[in-house]
């Protein structure tokens, strides 16, 4: 018997049931209908008052602070919402995608000419990409069109509701890895020619170097940029929207080349930085469609994973 407490164990319960419901039920509801349902549970959340909104505000103010009003900051952080609901609802729904046929329904697939010139240099493949859009349906993107990857992702803490992680990322052919467990297996994967995907736009607690973000500080991982020095792989950008045409937008970009002059410190803060600003760009073409409640410079100067 799990020695969880009974409060966790009845609301992890109540979490996965109620996922699998929403899977079911995506599969009924026509896209447009369920894109706007979401849409409209975005706006309700925003309504209330919680610290995930007041996060998003705050930190819109930092990165905009001198290129928008404040009414035009609290627009945004609401379209956040809604674009998160959104961007949530096509994740959930891929899930019934079994065809290229029915990926083609609502995504647009774009360069994927570039992966190919990559992985024709036979030394493998990073895609580099942000917590941005729909990032998950990346992975059923990719595998549909032939580029599976390495998938590399933290455990949730309820078994139940990670093994439908899993699933979902394994479906078409990636290999889900966990963060920090398996390096020797993503570096033959590398050497092997293969390719892994890697999210650099976190603060988290793994080995990081400050790079400019928005005009600040900020702590990001530097492992896409130090395995491409380490192993020659070719770094490929990798990014989806939802765009004004209520299509999803899945598009590769050309390789990045990475610098390598021997000086591995100040090579691997180069690089990051030249893979972050690309990430910035990213964003700012489409500010509501990133992850804005996440603390990205909670972490300070000296207090970095070395």
């Amino acid at each position: 018997m799990s020695s969880r407490p009974l409060r966790k164990r009845i609301k992890y319960t109540a979490i996965y049931w109620a996922v699998l419901f929403t899977i079911f039920i995506s599969r009924l509801v026509p896209r447009t209908l369920w894109l706007s349902l979401f849409g409209l549970i975005g706006r309700i959340v925003y309504s209330f008052p919680s610290r995930f909104k007041d996060l998003v505000i705050h930190h819109l103010g930092l990165a905009f602070a001198k290129e928008k009003t404040t009414r035009e900051i609290l627009e945004l952080s609401k379209e956040v919402y809604v674009m998160l609901a959104k961007n949530g609802a096509d994740v959930i729904r891929s899930w019934s995608v079994r065809t290229r046929e029915d990926l083609d329904k609502f995504v647009v697939f774009e360069g994927k000419e570039y992966a190919e010139r990559a992985k024709a240099k036979g030394k493998g493949v990073i895609y580099f990409t942000g917590h941005i859009g729909a990032f998950e349906l990346m992975i059923t993107a990719m595998g549909l069109n032939g580029l599976p990857f390495m998938v590399i992702g933290t455990a949730l803490k309820d078994e139940r509701l990670n093994d439908i992680v899993v699933q979902f990322r394994a479906k078409h052919g990636s290999e889900p890895i966990q963060r920090g467990r398996e390096t020797f297996k993503l570096i033959k994967t590398l050497k092997s020619g293969g390719a892994v995907g890697m999210l650099i736009d976190q603060d988290t607690k793994v080995k990081s170097r400050f790079v400019n973000f928005f005009g600040m500080p900020a702590s990001t991982p530097v492992g896409a940029a130090l395995m491409a020095m380490k192993t020659g792989a070719a770094v490929v950008p990798a990014l989806i929207h939802l765009g004004k045409d209520n299509l999803q937008h899945m598009v590769l970009y050309p390789e990045v080349e990475m610098v390598n002059t021997g000086d591995e410190e100040q090579d691997m803060i180069t690089n990051t930085q030249t893979l972050t600003t690309i990430l910035e760009e990213a964003i700012r073409r489409n500010p509501a469609q990133w992850v804005w409640m996440h603390e990205r410079w909670k972490t300070k100067p000296g207090e970095e994973e070395r």
